[in-house]
């Protein structure tokens, strides 16, 4: 009986172990189940962090870089606004410049036809000395050559004759050596030209001679 008694006590601490065990293995699972939330828990916080930190220095990196886009936008705007300004100064420089070297360029021109003129009015005196039958022959043919090529050439480079007859006298453009009273003419008309006058381009290269109906 006592050896039945100590089997039956055996098998009900056996069992009390058994019991026992599952316990503490839960707890243990437990245990290690929360730790592992725990860490579940922290690591998404310090992530959330790290994100953060990202966000922040990409919104700064950002907002650096469209203060530096806008600072080079207004730069450019102004070096845009310095070119326009030197190449309108630079077109205005020249073409001063043109007119500069034109107006010297008609000046030397001016004194060099000037000096011309005497010479065309030889040439006409002596043409108009002679007869038609003079003027037929070989020599003189060759003069009224000569002088029909040089007017052509004056009148290319802008050298016109006023021709100042029966128009109204202008002193910008007539010298009036003679007056005369003429019924036939009105009157301050041009009745006579005693020397050509030219116009070079739109200027008095000569003033004309002429005589004048009172």
């Amino acid at each position: 009986m006592e050896d039945r008694k100590e089997f039956d006590e055996s098998i009900v601490e056996d069992a009390a172990k058994e019991a026992a065990e599952p316990e503490t293995s839960e707890e243990t699972v437990a245990e290690t189940e929360e730790a592992a939330e725990n860490e579940k828990a922290e690591e998404p916080e310090d992530d959330q962090k790290e994100k953060s930190g990202k966000k922040k220095k990409k919104k700064k990196s950002t907002a650096s870089l469209e203060l530096a886009l806008k600072k080079a936008e207004e730069k450019s705007a102004e070096f845009a606004d310095r070119y326009q300004r030197l190449l309108a100064e630079f077109e205005n420089a020249r073409n001063r410049n043109a007119k500069e070297q034109s107006r010297m360029y008609d000046v030397g021109a001016k004194e060099v036809l000037a000096k011309l003129l005497p010479v065309v009015d030889n040439l006409e005196r002596g043409l108009e000395g002679l007869s038609e039958e003079e003027k037929q022959e070989a020599f003189p043919q060759g003069i009224v050559k000569t002088y029909q090529q040089l007017m052509t050439t004056l009148d290319e480079i802008g050298v016109k004759p006023m021709d100042p007859v029966g128009k109204e006298f202008d002193p910008e453009f007539h010298n009036a050596v003679m007056h005369e009273d003429n019924d036939e003419m009105g009157e301050n008309l041009v009745s006579e030209e005693f020397q050509k006058g030219y116009m070079y381009k739109d200027t008095v290269l000569r003033h004309s001679m002429v005589k004048v109906v009172n």
